[in-house]
């Protein structure tokens, strides 16, 4: 058992420190990285398309699409909003890690971008323990997941900069304490920057815009 957890380190370790390189790619070409996460279903594409609607003009977008299968579903959907988009297949496993990003960073225009967006797969769990290299992490927490998951899935609330929480329109029709869900969050985070939101309505979404474009102005000061 305790050599398992060596190698678990070891792995996690060379990870981290592939993950700093990559921050320090993005920082030579200020660009503001996030590491944008949720599990299925939860709205990421829907999201960073709504972001590239409202992003001003000369805000230059790439996304880096984590995706299980060997499918183009979500990248190609970014390509037709005008950014470039990298489709990374994991072979099945549950998370990205720095080693893909390195790769797919390499596809990227980097001289031409202030932003990249990185959506992770799917998954409460596994993403949590990868560093990627970004920025920020976010997570995007849907209403139809439930008020339960700050208590069932820890440790990926205690690592974020960002809650986005998605598909605000729902709450009429759905039993989602808000109450409840938020203070479990605080629970685990403390003061955590949270913006509700409704990529069908837009509400909230211009809120999320202000604290990025805060960012990328930080990022050319």
């Amino acid at each position: 058992m305790a050599e398992r957890v060596e190698i678990v380190r070891k792995i996690l370790d060379s990870n981290d420190r592939l993950a700093i390189n990559n921050q320090k790619r993005l920082d030579n070409h200020q660009i503001f990285g996030v590491n944008m996460m949720a599990s299925p279903g939860a709205g990421k594409t829907s999201f960073i398309l709504e972001t590239i609607k409202r992003l001003p003009a000369d805000v230059k977008l790439g996304v880096i699409e984590g995706d299980t299968a060997p499918v183009t579903i979500d990248s190609d959907k970014i390509i037709q909003a005008g950014m470039p988009a990298v489709q990374i297949n994991t072979g099945g496993d549950c998370h990205l890690d720095a080693v893909m990003v390195e790769m797919a960073l390499d596809q990227l225009p980097l001289e031409a971008l202030d932003l990249v967006i990185i959506e992770n797969v799917g998954n409460l769990i596994c993403p949590a323990a990868f560093k990627l290299g970004t920025h920020a992490n976010v997570l995007i927490a849907s209403i139809p997941e439930g008020d339960d998951k700050p208590y069932k899935y820890t440790n990926i609330y205690r690592n974020l900069d960002v809650l986005i929480i998605n598909k605000t329109d729902l709450l009429p029709y759905i039993d989602f304490r808000l109450g409840y869900f938020k203070a479990g969050v605080e629970a685990l985070n403390p003061g955590l920057i949270t913006f509700p939101v409704s990529c069908k309505t837009g509400e909230g979404i211009e809120a999320w815009i202000n604290w990025l474009n805060t960012k990328l102005g930080e990022r050319k000061a």
